[in-house]
């Protein structure tokens, strides 16, 4: 499958959200899209997940128009917004059950697709209690399942690990990574170790611009050469105007991590770019 985006652009008055997005992403492997809050993403995924018009331009579905024909990418759609919508007063069972019902699944399947979805997600134990109780972690975890419901060939998550412990975002990324073999399945995100370990494809926006697509290990190439170790005694001494990537303290002092053209200090040492230095080196600087 191939989502096409053509020259993409939405404003919100005189605020420019998108500028000329002019992307392909594929089926065959994870894509993350990577940016610093207020970049642009939920908005582009929102126009993904035909929730939005854009000011200007195309996305087209196998060569199918879907801001002409929305229902072409509905049908095909497993979708999790930033915010997950549930009813308090419905058990998580009751939830993806009604779910299902609204994706129009035999309700035979609905249940198969539910116990195992409760069971990969580690929500089998809490499944007949209402949601109203439940922490942030674990209603996102029950939005996750809700995408997740009919077998979808699109998948947009829209920071999905919000609120998960280490091991829930673990689970999170291996299962979207599985699925990404026969789907496009596209994670955004502001944490990079999110897609860093499992995105075969990459996307960096800031403010409403691509910066970079194409592969992880192409980025990081690119910042080779711009990163940068020494050790101060305190943060107090770290140059003013530092893009700082890392800053950890060790016995004999802080050892920071910069990226940039050049050393921001003496006594500097080369290092290898990580891929959330590489991020940092292509938006010039700042930080997620």
């Amino acid at each position: 499958m191939n989502l096409e985006i053509r020259n993409l652009s939405m404003s919100y008055g005189k605020a420019q959200a998108l500028s000329d997005i002019t992307l392909t992403l594929r089926s065959g492997g994870l894509i993350g899209l990577v940016g610093p809050n207020g970049a642009g993403k939920s908005t582009l995924l929102k126009i993904l997940a035909t929730l939005l018009r854009p000011s200007r331009g195309q996305v087209l579905l196998d060569g199918t128009d879907i801001l002409r024909k929305p229902d072409a990418m509905r049908r095909l759609l497993g979708y999790l917004p930033q915010d997950v919508p549930v009813y308090g007063s419905l058990s998580a069972w009751e939830f993806l059950a009604f779910m299902a019902s609204v994706k129009k699944l035999k309700p035979s399947r609905a249940r198969k697709q539910i116990a195992s979805l409760m069971k990969t997600l580690h929500l089998s134990d809490v499944g007949k209690k209402p949601l109203s109780g439940f922490s942030g972690g674990m209603r996102q975890r029950v939005g996750i399942a809700s995408a997740l419901l009919g077998d979808p060939k699109v998948i947009i998550a829209d920071e999905p690990t919000t609120g998960l412990d280490p091991r829930e975002r673990v689970t999170l990324r291996s299962l979207l990574s599985g699925l990404a073999s026969s789907r496009i399945v596209l994670l955004s995100t502001h944490i990079v170790s999110d897609v860093e370990a499992v995105a075969s494809d990459l996307v960096v926006l800031k403010k409403g611009r691509v910066l970079f697509h194409g592969v992880p290990e192409a980025l990081t190439a690119r910042a080779s050469g711009h990163v940068w170790e020494y050790t101060v005694p305190d943060f107090s001494q770290i140059p003013a105007g530092s893009s700082v990537s890392s800053a950890v303290q060790e016995t004999e002092g802080i050892r920071v991590k910069t990226v940039g053209d050049r050393p921001t200090a003496s006594d500097t040492s080369a290092a290898s770019p990580t891929l959330e230095d590489a991020c940092l080196y292509v938006m010039g600087g700042g930080s997620f």
